[in-house]
């Protein structure tokens, strides 16, 4: 898949040292930033795509979906906007790293299967940093087979700097992977292992990995047994909490000892037990805007956000409620606009990979 000229990589900034992230709250030095341009929905036939993108919806309303490029007016926004995170994130003392804008028109495939491209907007997706490991996710999803690519330039800098670079096996994705269950939705089985990086967190030792349409058994078992040759690294399985893809959207770590939990998706019921010592805060009500008809994320990313330490985070401008909850808390926000973020499924903390931090493996819970 070939690079778009309209960016040139070299004017991106060179990484100044290896990567080193063990947290999501640590302060922030160095960030990939993702790029909207040339963004578009793959062939929903494919039940990958399917899967990962609309498993909410049955096989008549998925007929339904636009396919294709995105409309040009979100992307020029989204472009506005993310330069606008830019700048906020460089006053900030934050180096930016921005990604590529690639080709995902292009077709590419294996002997089993054929597949257009996806976008390149949210880097969290399929890129763990763990200290100064990174490790490239088996995305379940075809259409991004190929999208850490546009992540490489800048992975092989971390690497010259000291950092380690792994990839975990590259899955088949033949179609025996992909189920249907008995009221015809889409679901995800255990043929091999598959895992986008975003169904993790970090906090120190200890990641929470969710079990859902886009992280399976396999894939958990893979990075707990992986992590297990880089030191005394916990991986905490967490099931019946979101049945679809990512994590960031339900928990969110603010700093030690506080954490911010989406009510419609965690209870005292399901909360992992290792949670329960610490102070909870319950997300207030998402404010939504009108998004496109089929948009790719739930109301409940504006709750994504970014800490850039445990005392400022970068939040969705239009969450007012969720601003004044964490104002309370006693940390200071920069509201950051965003204005397509349901529309490509993705807010503050989706399109920023946090490639260095200050902080250092922790164990938060012992």
């Amino acid at each position: 898949m070939s690079v778009a000229t309209s960016l040139n990589v070299a004017t991106q900034p060179a990484a100044a040292r290896g990567a080193n992230s063990w947290d999501e709250f640590s302060p922030l030095r160095e960030v990939a930033l993702g790029n909207p341009r040339n963004a578009r929905i793959p062939a929903t036939r494919d039940m990958s795509a399917w899967l990962n993108l609309f498993g909410d919806l049955d096989a008549r309303e998925l007929r339904r979906v636009a396919t294709g490029q995105f409309p040009i007016r979100v992307i020029e926004e989204t472009v506005e906007d993310l330069a606008g995170l830019t700048e906020t994130l460089t006053d900030l003392g934050v180096v930016v790293h921005q990604m590529p804008a690639m080709d995902h028109a292009a077709k590419f495939g294996t002997p089993s299967w054929r597949s257009d491209g996806f976008y390149s907007y949210c880097p969290r997706d399929l890129a763990l940093i763990l200290g100064s490991l990174i490790i490239e996710a088996p995305s379940p999803m075809r259409a991004r087979y190929f999208e850490t690519f546009g992540l490489r330039s800048l992975f092989q800098q971390y690497m010259l700097n000291g950092s380690t670079w792994i990839s975990a096996p590259k899955p088949q994705l033949d179609d025996e992977l992909f189920l249907i269950d008995e009221e015809g939705q889409p679901g995800l089985g255990e043929l091999e292992p598959v895992f986008e990086a975003a169904n993790v967190l970090r906090c120190g030792r200890d990641l929470f990995y969710q079990v859902s349409t886009s992280g399976n058994e396999l894939g958990r078992i893979w990075l707990q047994n992986t992590l297990r040759a880089f030191g005394d690294v916990r991986v905490h399985a967490l099931r019946d909490i979101y049945r679809y893809t990512h994590l960031d959207s339900t928990i969110a770590f603010l700093r030690p000892g506080l954490v911010l939990l989406n009510p419609e998706r965690v209870s005292d019921a399901n909360m992992p037990e290792i949670l329960k010592p610490w102070d909870v805060v319950w997300c207030p009500p998402m404010a939504d805007v009108k998004p496109c008809p089929h948009p790719l994320s739930s109301r409940w990313i504006g709750m994504n956000l970014l800490m850039v330490n445990p005392d400022l985070a970068i939040v969705d401008s239009g969450q007012i409620e969720l601003i004044r909850m964490l104002e309370r808390q006693g940390i200071t926000v920069a509201p950051q606009v965003l204005r397509h973020a349901r529309t490509l499924g993705g807010g503050v903390h989706c399109v920023t990979l946090d490639t260095v931090r200050e902080g250092t493996l922790v164990s938060y819970f012992d």
